[in-house]
């Protein structure tokens, strides 16, 4: 039997072919399939797993019962930021009441418990029984005196340390005292201790 030429260089081009090209593997096999419906399924949507009584209301909602939603929406979150930006603005404000020394000691200093220690003796004086003028705390090591004193200026209140004789021995004490017209409204929402922490993070 005789074979054409054009019968023999199709039967060339096809062994060159396969020669050149390795064999595919059965994942190479099944990417040539993977469109639907050779291949895998296709995971649903959201809107088809959505219940369509659900789609239907937030579709065909009123137009300007949605722009009302918006605008409430909107007046939230204008309100939360505005409180928040206060609150950040009265801590930044009782921040700078503190001298500038006792700021560096507070910043660099590892006593977090004594500052919050002093810090919940002062809040509760402020917040506490109006009759009560005079808050007395003994502290007799010099640095943690100095804490104290910035603990006092952040909340805007007076305090002086003054010697008291007891026997032989002579003691330090530190009164506080409430300046005219302060209440716990006046109190920063930030406290102290968190003010540091959040400045070491990079909030400030």
């Amino acid at each position: 039997m005789c074979v054409s030429n054009r019968r023999t260089r199709r039967w060339v081009n096809d062994r060159l072919l396969m020669e050149l090209v390795p064999r595919l593997n059965a994942e190479e096999i099944r990417g040539l399939f993977a469109p639907p419906p050779w291949g895998d399924e296709v995971p649903p949507s959201t809107f088809s797993m959505t219940n369509m009584e659900e789609w239907d209301n937030f579709r065909t909602i009123d137009m300007d019962k949605e722009a009302s939603i918006i605008r409430s929406h909107e007046k939230s979150s204008t309100k939360g930021r505005d409180r928040l930006d206060a609150d950040k603005v009265a801590a930044v404000t009782a921040w700078h009441r503190v001298d500038s020394r006792t700021r560096e000691a507070l910043r660099r200093c590892y006593l977090s418990d004594l500052i919050n220690s002093f810090e919940e003796c002062v809040r509760s004086f402020v917040e506490g029984n109006e009759d009560a003028d005079v808050l007395v705390l003994h502290v007799q090591d010099p640095f943690n005196r100095l804490l104290l004193h910035g603990v006092c200026e952040f909340y805007n209140l007076v305090s002086t340390t003054v010697d008291q004789s007891k026997g032989s021995e002579t003691l330090k004490m530190t009164r506080i005292r409430k300046k005219k017209q302060l209440g716990s409204s006046d109190l920063p929402k930030i406290t102290l201790c968190n003010f540091l922490k959040m400045a070491k993070e990079g909030f400030w």
